[in-house]
Order: C-alpha cells, then structure tokens, then sequence
C-alpha cells in the first residue's frame, strides 16, 4: 500500500530548517507565477477572475498534501480551457461544477484500481496531438482581447472565430494592441535578466500603471468583470440525479482523462530533472479529491501544472511543502491584493495566453513526429484535426481509440513481455543521500 500514501508524510521523515527555506521561498516564487496565470486561465475558461485564484489556492493545496509526487504544483491550467468554455456554454457553472465533481469521482477511482500506470502507455503523437490543437484553440481565442477588436460575441467554432475576425480586423485599437505587444515583448526578453521574477508579473505591473498613468481607453478586469472579492466563498453543494449525470458523463470522462494524462505526464517530467519516481495512483488520487472539493467553492477544473511545477523545482522545491507554501502565498495575496487585480488590462492577459499557447503548442516535437512512421503521423494529424475542427471530446474518444489501437500494434512486435510487467508497478524511488 506504500504506492497509496502521499509523498509529504514520506518526505517529512527527515525534513530540516535549510529544506524548509528552500521549499519556502520556492513556494513564494511559485505563487506569484502562479497568480496572473490563474486568473488568465479562469478568464480565458469564462468564468470569472477569481474563480482561478480560488482554484489555485484550494486544489493547489490539496494536490501537495495528498499526491504522490515531491514537486507536483496543481491549479488550472490551459489544457482545460476549451473543454471548460464549452461546458459552460452547453450547461451552465453548474453543469461545469457537477461535471468537474464526476470527474474527481473519476479519478479517485482509477487511482484506487491502479490505472496510473497504464497511462504512460498513451502513445506520444497522442498526446502531441492534443496539447497542439489545444495550444491553436487557446490562441485563437486571444485575437479579439490581443488587438481590441469590436466583436459582440465570439463565435464558438474555429472556423467561425477567423471568418469574423478578418472581418472585423479594420476595427483594431491600437492602444490595446499596443499594450499586448509591450506585454509580449517583455515576457519574451525578461528571462535574459532574471529568472526569479516571472516576466508576466513584469509586463502587468509595467502595462497596469502605463494604462493609469497615460488614461488609455483600454479594457480592464474592472470594466468587464467589476470588483473581484477578495476573500474565498462559502462552499456551494449540489443535486447530482441520474439525469444529469447521464448528460455530464461525456464532459466529465473528458476532464479525467485530461487531469490524468496532464498531471502524470508532469510528474514524468519533474522525476526526471529531480531523479525521483512519484507515485502514480497517489497522484491520481490527489487530483480525483481537488477535483471534488474545488467546485464546492466556485472553482474549475485543475490538475499538475508542467511548467509551474519545473518553476518550483528550478527554485529549490523538493518536497509537497513548497506547494502547500503556494497555495498560502495565493491565498494571503488574494485576501491583502486581490482588489488591485480589477486594473489589469485585458490586452496584457490576451499576450500571457499568446505566450502560453505557444509553450504548450510543441511544435518542434511536431515537426519531428511527421518524419515519423506513417502509423504514427497518421494518429498525430487525426488527433490534432479532431481537436481543432469538431471538438475535445471527440477527439478524446478517437483519440484514445487510436492509442489502443497503436499499443496493440507495438506490442505484437515486442517479443519479451516481462518489460511491460515491470511498467506496471508502481516502484518506489531510490533513496538520494543528497537529499531528504
């Protein structure tokens, strides 16, 4: 039962002050990272800003307290904000928080079951496949807020969003469009200056008091959403009948999966730049209860952040401490600034997303999976495809379809089959004298 028991009771064995101070200033440094991308992600799902702090803060906790890995940093993140948007559209924040609770249900389950294992077996121009037409998505809906466009409403299909945007394109505002690229600029020249202050706090100090001092007539989170609280709501409960669990099943299957595939693919990453081995069904576990209790709070969807987690790594994280640090440093600014995030221009998060799409985009893994076998290539452009033009859901259920397929292409090649029993243990990691 070691592989269902979190990596925090197993870290603070041997815990010491120098650790503390590393994962407590690690922790700060990944909470302030973590503040304008939360908001942007909370944005960009459409909901409103605070509901991706809370998020953050709450599902960003229990993540490090209760998952199996030593570094995971959990809260929203881009991969869900199409799924969410569109959950939203079809079913309301109440259909998205019900939905997000099936999902939790769903996750605590294969972890209890030990399918953390068998996610790593998701061929990769699957998940390339994804996270690409995610990152195209994510982007395209940032044109209207990048160049102030005098667009009424956004149309939800791809195609749609670009016929109306070149139509509409004479009606650029080039302050906000200015705004977006100074934004921009800085977030791609900061990190030749320092890596320990994110360039996305940069650009929204620097944009937030050029838009003050200068008056520009540019959107804010103030003119749009109005006053953002500045402390965490009572939790909210809801009625789950067969009826609506029969309608929320697909989205809720969907957000699972992703939670699933994202958050494990980040701890893989975190393992190899700390030389750990987390502990996949604890993982699973641990992001199936942040996905129940957030939406009792107004929360959305969340799961492990990859880059937020290599952040926290890069500053000295090496235990759920620093984790469980930022979700408090989220916290105390929420509660002592929160009220100042309402003069953030909306121009400034629209180049965060830019920014955000591009990372998350993998292009050059792309590129170099269409030298690929045909087999492969094919799965990559069927995925992508299905994600870009018809919807995440669909391309989830193909997707997964086509990742069986493909394993059980590989697997009649491999003639030792002893290989792929070791994979499906969990196995603890190697103790490090050079670290707790």
């Amino acid at each position: 039962m070691s592989s269902l028991k979190p990596k925090l009771f197993t870290t603070l064995k041997n815990y010491n002050k120098q650790q503390f101070i590393s994962d407590a200033t690690a922790g700060v440094i990944v909470g302030i990272v973590a503040l304008p991308l939360a908001i942007a992600f909370g944005i960009a799902s459409g909901v409103t800003p605070e509901k991706g702090i809370i998020t953050a803060i709450i599902a960003g906790f229990i993540i490090s307290f209760f998952g199996g890995s030593r570094v995971q940093i959990g809260g929203p993140t881009g991969a869900f904000i199409i799924i969410v948007y569109g959950i939203i559209q079809q079913y309301g924040t109440t259909g998205l928080a019900i939905a997000t609770i099936m999902a939790g249900i769903i996750l605590v389950i294969m972890g209890i079951v030990k399918f953390g294992s068998l996610i790593k077996f998701i061929p990769y121009p699957v998940v390339v496949g994804f996270t690409s037409g995610i990152a195209l998505l994510i982007f395209s809906t940032q044109i209207k807020d990048f160049f102030g466009l005098q667009i009424e409403k956004v149309p939800a299909e791809f195609h749609e969003k670009w016929l109306v945007y070149f139509q509409t394109f004479p009606t650029v505002n080039y302050n906000v469009l200015g705004i977006a690229l100074l934004s921009l600029l800085i977030m791609i020249f900061w990190p030749k200056v320092t890596h320990r202050i994110p360039g996305s706090l940069i650009a929204i100090i620097v944009t937030t008091v050029i838009v003050i001092v200068f008056k520009l007539p540019v959107e804010t989170i103030g003119s749009k959403f109005g006053e953002i609280p500045s402390n965490l709501p009572s939790p909210s409960f809801y009625e789950i009948d067969l009826a609506v669990i029969r309608n929320l099943i697909g989205p809720a299957t969907v957000i699972a999966i992703l939670a699933a595939i994202e958050s494990l693919l980040s701890a893989v990453v975190a393992d190899g730049m700390i030389g750990g081995k987390h502990r996949s069904n604890m993982e699973l576990i641990a992001q199936g209860l942040a996905n129940i209790v957030t939406p009792l709070f107004g929360g959305i969807p969340a799961t492990g952040a990859i880059a937020r987690t290599a952040t926290n790594i890069k500053n000295g994280g090496r235990t759920p401490v620093a984790g469980i640090i930022h979700s408090i440093t989220l916290l105390l600014i929420m509660l002592f600034f929160g009220s100042y995030a309402k003069l953030i221009p909306m121009a400034t998060l629209a180049a965060i997303l830019v920014i955000v799409a591009y990372n998350m985009s993998e292009w050059h893994a792309f590129r170099s999976l269409l030298k690929s076998p045909k087999s492969d290539v094919a799965v990559l452009l069927t995925t992508f495809f299905l994600t870009v033009i018809f919807d995440l859901t669909i391309a989830i259920e193909i997707g997964m379809v086509l990742s069986v397929l493909l394993f059980m292409k590989r697997m009649a090649e491999v003639s030792n089959v002893s290989v792929i029993t070791r994979e499906l243990e969990d196995e603890e990691e190697k103790p490090d004298p050079n670290s707790i």
